[in-house]
């Protein structure tokens, strides 16, 4: 099993030595990976009294590609993963560009963890359509793929048209594996169709879900193995647990630092040490 470490987005601050501090530190523990969440704009709660969302202007979201760009320099083997980039609110081309950027400068350590998101404030500034997300992603998947692939491309599809035109530089390998997250039935379909990985919720019907994945990629023709599967996991996880979700399934974890009362950033830098000693077994 690969283990990796969120990113304490929203209660790591902005110094960057701090940040900095944090990815090297994970590297230097042996961690595989280190996953980014996303978020490009937060609501106004006073404005929205009844709001539910977990996030709101108060809670601070680094850009996880200009991030990752940043921390491709000071890092040598750890994965950069995205968990997850809400694709249907963002150009395609342009999404594509940056991944392929930030696939390059790490020397091919990027995994581009995608989703459709639920907050209708973003798209809204972003000026897309929130009610199409989840049809609209399928054709920017196969879209990225294809100016991933190939030094130009020509592309007529219900929502994207190219020309003959394409990214210049290309990903290392000419991909870059695509994950998606969420829960939802048709994410779940869409998954065990054209998705590299999926990152589900460890609840208890984790175990069911990911046996109707199974079932679903074997209705497509696909090696149900082949698919990975990553869940997040809080700091305090014991080794039982990891091998818990192995016997599911279970390929990637990320340990998460967040929502834990940490005072601040080397607090999170501290948990992740004392994670890695926890489950040093696991790894």
């Amino acid at each position: 099993m690969k283990m990796g470490v969120v990113f304490p987005q929203t209660e790591i601050g902005s110094d960057p030595a701090m940040i900095a501090k944090f990815a090297t530190t994970a590297e230097s523990l042996g961690y595989d990976h280190i996953l980014a969440y996303d978020h490009v704009l937060g609501a106004n709660t006073e404005s929205r009294p009844d709001w539910q969302g977990p996030y709101t202007t108060k809670s601070m979201f680094q850009e996880p590609f200009v991030l990752f760009g940043y921390l491709a320099g000071l890092t040598r083997t750890i994965e950069l993963v995205t968990g997850v980039i809400i694709l249907p609110q963002r150009q395609t081309a342009l999404v594509a560009k940056q991944a392929a950027c930030v696939d390059v400068i790490s020397n091919g350590r990027l995994r581009l963890g995608i989703g459709t998101g639920w907050n209708e404030v973003e798209y809204e500034a972003l000026d897309a359509n929130f009610h199409d997300r989840g049809v609209r992603s399928e054709e920017q998947i196969d879209l990225l793929r294809r100016l991933w692939k190939d030094e130009a491309i020509s592309y007529d599809g219900r929502w994207h048209k190219i020309t003959d035109a394409g990214l210049n530089p290309l990903p290392v390998e000419k991909h870059i594996p695509i994950w998606l997250g969420g829960m939802a039935p048709q994410v779940i379909d869409r998954v065990a169709r054209i998705a590299d990985g999926w990152f589900p919720f460890a609840t208890k019907k984790l175990k069911h879900h990911i046996e109707q994945m199974h079932e679903k990629a074997k209705a497509a023709g696909r090696d149900p193995a082949s698919i990975g599967i990553e869940c997040i996991i809080p700091a305090n996880t014991t080794v039982e647990r990891l091998k818990d979700l192995g016997d599911l399934g279970v390929t990637h974890v990320a340990v998460l630092t967040m929502n834990q009362e940490l005072p601040d950033a080397q607090s999170h830098i501290d948990a992740i040490g004392q994670t890695r000693d926890t489950l040093a077994s696991a790894f």
